[in-house]
């Protein structure tokens, strides 16, 4: 490349003397900085007041200003704003991590896992599919990388994962129609699956990898997996698809027992979702998920128990005995139940008096479901509870020992096929004999059931070889009370056929009256008594 030099020495004069000037205006305008932060900038400051034409190295020097100055402008854009690009060079989220050193994948990481915070709408399913599954294929990629890799997190890296999980978890649901039946009351109900569990179900696995790691701090991890983290995720139990709530079940065991600090505000987080679920709505997906996690919480808890554990006893299960969609959760509800009777046996009467408040007394299915969680609470009281509750608790145990549904007169029948519990009433015969001799004897006289019939017989049998004397006593009170009903019968039934005569025959002047309280009727002039007794 050739330069042009002008022959004449008054030209050239002129144009390096125009140079300086020019570049010393440019220069004007630009950020300063100060001389003690950047003693180079100062330097070259200096060197542009020199205007030697005879000095050939002005034009370099002001040269090197002008790079000088160019990199302080630089840097100061860069930190006032900062791009993906300048944090030390962001790596490109589709790089694998196999082809990045180890010192540069947690920074691959965080890059994969902002790309995966995107979201996409599957209720269209033809909509991004390229970019759906290229989304899904760095879901696996993150997973497979946490699960080999023996890492340890960086809060960058800790932040960025609890972002990406968020972003892709947490959703509000479509609010359940006003007429719809609790989940599981039908057996026609069906499933239903969330169209993008292909991106959930990673994203739950990552997060649940997480929470795992043997290397994870609590103590930092808690700024991120925080009081909403958390509420948001207890939101997530009302999702009707049963995988994620399964998932959800296994996250929530492993953050309460990783978190030590958290531990009271899930107790209550559940607590005000059980008391919403009972006393406001009765609809909710998750509550069986949410009591089988509280089991194995309930048989860690220290003794004695704490007023808080008790109050989430009388205040939270025992209620939950009330719902139409007990059947849902009933099993979970009784275990965790008998978690608390084994920890403190005293409570036993107080729970069976709960069962007896909600008691079902015209569904069937609801009994089949007491009396099974009974015989399980009678096996674990003690002789001195149970002689607290022996009157209500047979009062209601003698109605289904006669019941028309075969399956509540069978089941109530069976429980004396219980060592424990057939020890309890022969020990209490006293009481209890009296108050369901009546059931067992209208069953051996007219029940339809052969079965139910043959299982009263038994019980009968066992009253006879144990206490003969109090059997015949009852027998006799049984004919006493039988007598007295059929004479009440019979006097209902003659009066009012008595007062169908004279209804029949009044038909002068006003018609029929009824007799005034107080006052001589016909009824009483003729000899009739009237008493209706119910």
């Amino acid at each position: 490349m050739s330069i042009f030099v002008p022959e004449s020495p008054g030209l050239l004069l002129a144009a390096n003397s125009t140079i300086p000037t020019m570049l010393k205006q440019i220069l004007a305008k630009l950020p300063r900085k100060s001389t003690k932060s950047n003693p180079t900038y100062s330097d070259g400051n200096n060197s542009t007041t020199t205007t030697d034409v005879n000095n050939n190295g002005s034009f370099t020097n002001t040269c090197n200003v002008i790079s000088s100055r160019l990199n302080v402008v630089k840097k100061m854009s860069s930190s006032i704003f900062p791009t993906s690009g300048n944090n030390n060079d962001m790596i490109q989220p589709h790089l694998p991590f196999k082809d990045v050193q180890n010192s540069e994948k947690l920074k691959l990481l965080i890059s994969k896992l902002n790309l995966c915070s995107k979201i996409y709408d599957f209720n269209d399913q033809d909509k991004d599919i390229t970019s759906k599954d290229q989304k899904r294929q760095i879901l696996i990629e993150i997973l497979d990388f946490l699960v080999s890799e023996s890492i340890k997190l960086s809060e960058p890296a800790m932040s960025a994962i609890c972002r990406m999980c968020g972003a892709n978890l947490f959703r509000e649901f479509p609010p359940k129609p006003n007429g719809c039946s609790p989940r599981g009351e039908s057996e026609d109900d069906d499933l239903w699956f969330d169209p993008a569990w292909t991106h959930l179900q990673l994203v739950y696995e990552i997060l649940l990898r997480f929470v795992s790691f043997s290397s994870l701090d609590p103590k930092t991890a808690k700024l991120y997996i925080d009081h909403s983290f958390l509420l948001k995720l207890l939101n997530l139990f009302d999702s009707e698809d049963p995988r994620e709530r399964e998932c959800l079940k296994s996250v929530l065991h492993r953050i309460y027992g990783k978190f030590m600090v958290h531990r009271p505000f899930i107790r209550m987080g559940v607590s005000n979702i059980i008391y919403k679920f009972v006393f406001e709505t009765e609809k909710h997906n998750g509550i069986a998920e949410l009591l089988e996690i509280f089991g194995s919480v309930i048989s860690g808890f220290a003794l004695p128990l704490k007023k808080e554990h008790k109050i989430f006893l009388l205040k939270a299960l025992i209620p939950l005995h009330k719902p139409k969609s007990i059947g849902v959760y009933h099993h979970q509800l009784t275990y965790c139940v008998v978690q608390f009777i084994e920890k403190e046996p005293k409570l036993t009467s107080v729970v069976i008096n709960g069962l007896l408040k909600y008691w079902p007394v015209t569904n069937s299915q609801k009994q089949l479901m007491f009396l099974s969680e009974l015989e399980e609470l009678l096996e674990l009281i003690r002789t001195d509870e149970f002689e607290k509750i022996m009157v209500p608790l047979f009062r209601r145990i003698s109605c289904c020992l006669d019941s028309y549904h075969f399956q509540v007169a069978e089941r109530a029948h069976f429980l004396w096929n219980n060592e424990h519990i057939h020890h309890l009433i022969m020990c209490n015969r006293q009481v209890i004999m009296p108050i369901v001799f009546s059931s067992l004897q209208r069953n051996s006289n007219n029940h339809w059931n052969r079965t139910v019939l043959n299982l009263t017989q038994n019980v009968m049998k066992m009253f006879h070889e144990v206490d003969e004397p109090l059997v015949i006593s009852c027998q006799g009170k049984f004919e006493e009370d039988k007598s007295a009903t059929t004479a009440v019968a019979e006097r209902r039934r003659l009066t009012w056929e008595h007062l169908e005569e004279v209804a029949a025959g009044g038909g002068g002047g006003g018609g029929f009256r009824l007799p005034v309280v107080g006052s001589v009727s016909g009824l009483e002039k003729s000899g009739a008594t009237c008493v209706v007794s119910c």
